[in-house]
């Protein structure tokens, strides 16, 4: 994409991002120096905000579409596992030499898709030039019900844990692009490889399980870290089947041929899946909800007095997790 020249800042933000806050009446056009938001009545907000940096979180040679699809999706997929329903978002770039015309253009119309997709306006933002790795920053906000907000704290002792979709996927991928399972290519695991390009936020499920779910986050970091997230901040402590973890066909096939790769699937990030508590009672509602949404949800382990997280293999040991999750520092 290189070769063609890259435009003023306001140039460029009238050319690519207004355009995108057209049916957003908040953002005054991205042409003042703030927006105004006004919620529904007897409704909260919900924000949130995610930095994504070349080389870390994204490679140079990623579509910037999908780029700025994972963006805005990691977002919303905290959005959710607050129980709120995505509304506004306020984009922030820092662009190297590099991201040329071109490469705005493929920008502009993954988030665009998203966008339009998911019902998100925006509604502002920020651009500058950097002479270090591209990073880009959004901040995501959403409406919630007074009091229906479900956090990490309250979790409590002997309640069914959650979540929905399958997990590990994103992790394999990363491990098939860093040639640590044997002869396989990630070339050959598509489904893997865009599970880690473009997570998929529950934004049908998320905001249904205000009421039901008594302790929610969403799975970046990895399953076992962050519901010991939930396990530290309820104060309670939690067991985990591994042969309950709900697998993708691609994930399958990898652990079949690399069968050490299955600590990845309990301790690597970027599920961004909904993990969650509920008691035992709400297992109907929570599967007709599932069903309802198009979200498939799993039953994969149990709160318990006491604290830390067990994920037991087959046996029922438990699973030595070289990692606790991902962590920046």
């Amino acid at each position: 994409m290189a070769g063609t020249r890259r435009p003023g800042e306001f140039e460029a933000i009238a050319r690519w991002l207004a355009p995108l806050a057209r049916h957003a009446p908040e953002s005054l056009g991205l042409l003042d120096d703030a927006a105004v938001l006004s919620p529904a009545p007897g409704r909260g907000l919900a924000l949130t905000v995610d930095t994504m940096v070349e080389g870390i979180h994204f490679v140079a040679d990623d579509p910037p579409g999908d780029i700025a699809r994972k963006l805005l999706r990691v977002n919303l997929s905290d959005l959710a596992a607050m129980a709120a329903e995505p509304r506004w978002c306020l984009l922030a770039m820092s662009l190297g030499e590099s991201q040329d015309e071109s490469w705005l253009e493929a920008f502009a119309e993954g988030l665009g898709a998203d966008l339009e997709s998911f019902g998100v306006a925006l509604i502002g933002g920020d651009t500058t030039a950097t002479p270090g790795p591209l990073t880009l920053s959004l901040t995501a906000l959403g409406e919630v019900g007074k009091g229906g907000a479900v956090l990490r704290s309250t979790a409590a002792a002997e309640q069914d844990v959650w979540v929905t979709g399958t997990l590990g996927d994103a992790a394999l991928a990363l491990a098939l692009m860093q040639g640590r399972a044997g002869g396989l290519t990630l070339g050959d695991f598509p489904c893997l490889q865009g599970r880690y390009r473009v997570p998929q936020p529950r934004t049908a499920l998320g905001p249904r399980l205000a009421g039901i779910a008594t302790a929610m986050l969403d799975i970046s970091d990895g399953l076992a870290a962050d519901l010991g997230h939930i396990c530290a901040a309820s104060r309670v402590g939690a067991d985990v089947a591994f042969e309950a973890l709900p697998l993708s066909d691609e994930a399958r096939r990898v652990l079949d041929a690399c069968p050490e790769l299955a600590a990845s699937v309990a301790a690597g990030g970027d599920d961004y899946e909904l993990l969650f508590t509920a008691a035992p009672g709400e297992a109907a509602r929570i599967e007709a909800l599932g069903a309802e949404t198009g979200v498939p949800v799993a039953r994969i382990g149990a709160t318990r007095a006491g604290e830390g997280v067990v994920v037991r293999d087959p046996s029922g040991s438990p699973m030595a997790l070289e990692s606790s999750g991902w962590r920046h520092f």
